[in-house]
């Protein structure tokens, strides 16, 4: 089905043709072109970090920063219930062991306050996902870390521009990443960013995204496997005019979060974001909603469709994934937090494509 309002649609009204018509024109597409180099300097000086690695997508620079800080076999690495599958499967895949926290209600955030009962001498990372809009509370997350010495990555895929108390999210994991999909707040169409401050993890990352080629000896000679999870300069000529962007696109987001919350605050069953922690503002990468229950979560999405507004459902629990059932994962364990978001939550349209005339629209249907 076609949507009148798309569930996103992203906004390229900068540099974006100007600088993809460079690449064309000077004949720099693949990854070696200097749009890469500047992306990467740029990105990371915005975030506050030494160091950023530019990569094909989010899930790759989670491969990368699980392979780089040595996570495998016997080791146990603590992440959200409810998230998106991608953390788990680089922990997987590594060999290693997902070890689940419980959601907060309110942030929708993995609750940093379960996470130090989750702990063992297996315990080799916590990787902290922040969701939809809100950043984890990372006081709590850094101090655990600190006293036991756990590695952090930190999943900012969904944080371009957010902050806590002040300091930018993808600033805090040993190792960071963040993801340049469509509906996020800077796009590369496909992209990633893994960020770390540490020139040895550096190094280790850059190597890994290019197939573990030595940076010295015989090329072609390989000592390690890597992956070909490398970023065009196409793709980071889209993300330098984004980049150019970014303030403007948060406050649209913002913007958005502001009206819909106007528009929705007298609606019956249905839990907004909320707007604000002690540490954050709301920076609105989608605008969820949770509704009481599962049949008023269904009918309301079907009704939205029916006016040909486009949803997409929450994020399906990590323990209640087929694929890690199969495997024997997770057996027996419950969440209940989790699964009533993971059951009765959904986004409406949220892209910066939108207009105040579509947000009008969603919330009369809504009403």
């Amino acid at each position: 089905m076609s949507y009148s309002i798309p569930v996103n649609t992203p906004l390229l009204s900068g540099n974006e043709l100007k600088y993809l018509t460079e690449c064309v024109e000077t004949g720099w597409i693949s990854s070696e072109g200097p749009f890469i180099s500047r992306f990467e300097e740029e990105f990371s000086n915005y975030v506050g970090r030494k160091y950023g690695v530019a990569v094909s997508n989010g899930s790759a620079a989670l491969d990368i920063a699980v392979q780089a800080l040595d996570i495998g076999k016997g080791d146990e690495v603590i992440m959200p219930a409810f998230t998106i599958i991608s953390p788990a499967f680089s922990v997987v895949r590594a060999g290693a062991t997902p070890v689940l926290v419980e959601a907060d209600p309110q942030t929708w955030n993995m609750d940093a306050t379960a996470i130090e009962t989750k702990i063992t001498s297996k315990t080799k990372a916590i990787i902290v996902v922040h969701i939809y809009g809100l950043p984890v509370d990372m006081d709590p997350v850094l101090k655990i870390a600190k006293q036991y010495g756990i590695k952090i990555i930190e999943d900012a895929a969904e944080m371009h521009g957010q902050t806590y108390k002040g300091k930018k999210c993808g600033s805090f994991g040993d190792i960071s990443i963040f993801s340049f999909y469509p509906n996020k707040h800077i796009t590369t169409g496909e992209g990633g960013m893994i960020m770390t401050d540490d020139s040895g993890l550096y190094n280790r990352c850059k190597k890994l995204r290019n197939l573990a080629f030595e940076p010295s000896g015989r090329r072609f000679v390989h000592h390690e496997m890597g992956w070909n999870y490398r970023m065009t300069n196409l793709q980071a000529a889209l993300g330098v005019a984004q980049l150019e962007k970014i303030e403007e696109h948060i406050q649209k987001k913002r913007w958005i979060g502001k009206l819909y919350h106007e528009g929705l605050k007298g609606v019956k069953g249905l839990q907004l974001p909320i707007e604000s922690t002690e540490y954050a503002d709301n920076i609105y990468w989608v605008y969820g909603l949770v509704a009481d229950t599962q049949k008023l979560a269904n009918v309301t999405v079907e009704r939205l469709t029916e006016n040909r507004i486009g949803t997409r459902p929450f994020f399906w629990c990590l323990h209640e994934q087929p694929v890690f059932q199969d495997m024997g994962l997770f057996k027996d364990e419950k969440y209940p937090v989790a699964e009533k978001i993971a059951r009765n939550g959904f986004y409406i349209p949220s892209g910066l494509g939108l207009n105040r005339n579509d947000i009008q629209a969603v919330c009369n249907c809504l009403a």
